[in-house]
């Protein structure tokens, strides 16, 4: 770790914890949560998930390699990761199945839920709040949404479709993560979260005693409502533990927010640095952002000269094009220097980047046409054999949520589906 302290602690074996908590998830062991941090030798260290959705896309010309297999030449967009090729995998021939190749579908890209135009939709679990819900109880934030540009979306839902507000300014998220309260903002924030755990309580009293005078179906529907209750209650009693404990202090100063219209790349950046930050203090483990363009700035950039949006409508003239590929290309320069600084941390002798799994992709394959198919993703660290081209059939697609079963396996969540899932993604091993 570099430029971070963290108070003594002790250890405790996260199979020790999970034997501990049962249903009930016991918090008294909190102060025993993080192995990344423990003395103990067979402790293993703990392994994280990044996930970027560029809602814009990139131009398929410019981004897929034209060879497959581990000889392939990087393609114009891959360029900027030529240092890191045995640390990532790009694939193609994959989509989210029924999601279709609206903006729309931005919110669907890590739950994989289908038809997010039609009236009545309903989003479902997303892969982040998957992964919170297993290791979330771990670090201070079970997740942590982020988003580059305005708007309330989010790419984090909740098992009933609910979505997490995200956070755009990286001040915000700097004061998440180190800025304590005064003791009295403390005590008060514990009295809230006591008296808001008192009266989910009173709620669960009150539909159990509802229950016994209803049908089935509403039975049912009370039930869910019930247990979403008692989760809720369960993440408030973890609120509660860890807002009694220090938070990580960081050598680093609160950044300055850019509030330009048009900074997509300096937003990008700072937004990527927050997120290293707060897994590199093992803050979180599951961070989302989605980077939303599809309100149309003209992106400050040299050589830019039309809004966003509207260039890749207009990307079959030669102009917009090379306006579109100078966005683009600064955007997986931004992934780069993620990748990079990943790297470039170390956690006893292992580096960030290859505990930390960093997916980025797109709802869009093709922006110009609204095309859902031939997703453009990438995925970086997390242990995997990485080098190669994956590609799949063009026209019939693999599920991209195959690739989301090989991650959560990686993280030693023993799911064997998610979404349309048919499995794990072939060719992607550990």
């Amino acid at each position: 770790m570099k430029n971070v302290y963290f108070p003594k602690r002790k250890s405790l074996k996260r199979r020790t914890l999970l034997r501990a908590t049962g249903a009930s998830l016991a918090l008294p062991f909190l102060d025993a949560m993080r192995p990344a941090f423990s003395a103990e030798q067979d402790s293993p260290l703990p392994k994280r998930m990044v996930a970027i959705n560029v809602d814009l896309g990139f131009m398929p010309e410019l981004f897929f390699p034209k060879q497959s297999g581990r000889d392939y030449e990087l393609s114009p967009y891959l360029a900027p990761l030529n240092d890191l090729r045995d640390d990532f995998t790009v694939f193609s021939g994959l989509h989210h199945p029924g999601t279709g190749g609206l903006h729309a579908a931005d919110v669907c890209f890590l739950t994989g839920a289908t038809h997010p135009t039609r009236p009545g939709f309903k989003n479902t679990l997303s892969l982040d709040q998957r992964i919170a819900q297993e290791v979330g109880h771990l670090t201070r934030f079970a997740s942590l949404s982020l988003r580059v540009g305005p708007g309330s979306k989010s790419l984090s839902y909740t098992a009933d479709g609910v979505s997490l507000p995200a956070i755009e300014r990286p001040s915000e998220v700097y004061r998440l993560l180190f800025m304590e309260g005064s003791a009295e903002q403390i005590q008060n924030q514990v009295q809230r979260l006591r008296d808001g755990r008192s009266l989910m309580d009173q709620f669960g009293d009150e539909i159990q005693s509802l229950q016994r005078s209803v049908g089935y179906a509403d039975n049912q529907r009370l039930q869910q409502y019930f247990d979403s209750l008692r989760e809720l209650e369960k993440r408030l009693e973890i609120q509660e533990a860890w807002s009694q404990r220090p938070k990580p202090k960081a050598d680093v100063s609160m950044p300055q927010d850019n509030t330009s219209p048009g900074g997509l790349i300096p937003k990008t950046r700072m937004l990527f640095d927050m997120a290293r930050l707060a897994l590199e203090t093992d803050s979180t483990r599951a961070i989302t952002v989605l980077i939303n363009e599809d309100f149309n700035p003209t992106v400050d950039l040299p050589g830019v000269n039309a809004p966003h949006h509207a260039l890749t409508h207009q990307s079959s003239q030669k102009e917009s094009a090379e306006e579109l590929a100078t966005i683009e290309k600064a955007q997986m320069d931004c992934l780069a220097e993620l990748l990079r600084e990943l790297r470039d941390v170390k956690e006893d002798g292992v580096t960030l980047l290859n505990q930390t799994m960093v997916l980025q992709g797109s709802n869009l394959g093709n922006a110009a046409r609204h095309d859902g198919f031939n997703l453009p993703v990438v995925l970086a660290g997390g242990g995997f054999k990485h080098g190669s081209h994956l590609a799949f059939d063009q026209k019939r697609n693999e599920p991209l949520a195959n690739v989301f079963v090989s991650m959560l396996q990686n993280l030693g969540i023993e799911d064997d589906a998610f979404a349309s899932s048919t499995g794990t993604l072939r060719g992607l091993k550990t």
